[in-house]
């Protein structure tokens, strides 16, 4: 990617309009709402309603999805105008592509994960977003990886989501090692979980437009 491409940014795991709209304020891309139940930033679609109304043009919503049922999915796109798929399990491509609507396909990455079949596997993902290795949690770890570990899974960029651990005080040294497409915070902007901080959202983009 060259160097002068803007970095974009989505905040994960949003639970309260106003801090949706502190994200669309402090300039973030995307918002992403969780359908996960045993996460700790889950939403009904009566929340997820509300947090998308409060949006202003032309900052995207991504849902995510971990292992659901196509009733599941479905549902929830008939309720809510939802731009972009996450699919953090191990939904098979078959699965996530079947829905007529780009999609995201996370990976938690460890030193022996095969990045490249990975992203052969999902070559029809819209983007792929690495993220931490946890043993039970599918992201929202507030672990980082080895971000060298990407070198073998360089793809010109476009398609890479940097994820897993991120905060102000790394995200600007991640950008530089990894010059992904895009990141993908969710605890590092909070005070709790579920809940962002507005200033730390702002901290966090402002880091990332003086790479």
């Amino acid at each position: 990617m060259p160097s002068h491409s803007r970095i974009r940014v989505k905040i994960c795991g949003l639970t309260r309009v106003d801090d949706a709209r502190a994200a669309a304020e402090a300039g973030a891309d995307a918002i992403g709402l969780v359908f996960y139940a045993p996460s700790p930033r889950v939403v009904n679609v009566e929340r997820a309603r509300a947090i998308v109304a409060a949006l202003p043009p032309f900052v995207s919503v991504v849902g995510l999805f971990v292992n659901p049922l196509r009733a599941e999915v479905e549902a929830t796109l008939e309720a809510l105008p939802v731009d972009l798929l996450q699919f953090h399990g191990d939904e098979p491509p078959e699965f996530c592509e079947s829905f007529a609507r780009p999609y995201l396909k996370a990976v938690r990455v460890r030193p022996t994960t095969d990045l490249l079949a990975f992203q052969a596997r999902y070559a029809t993902a819209r983007g792929h977003l690495f993220d931490a290795w946890h043993e039970e949690l599918y992201g929202g770890s507030g672990k980082r990886f080895d971000w060298t570990l990407l070198n073998a899974a360089r793809e010109g960029g476009s398609r890479c989501i940097l994820a897993g651990g991120l905060d102000a005080e790394n995200v600007a040294a991640a950008c530089r090692s990894v010059r992904p497409w895009a990141v993908d915070v969710s605890s590092g902007v909070e005070s709790a979980p579920g809940l962002k901080s507005a200033k730390r959202i702002s901290q966090f983009i402002k880091e990332i437009n003086h790479v």
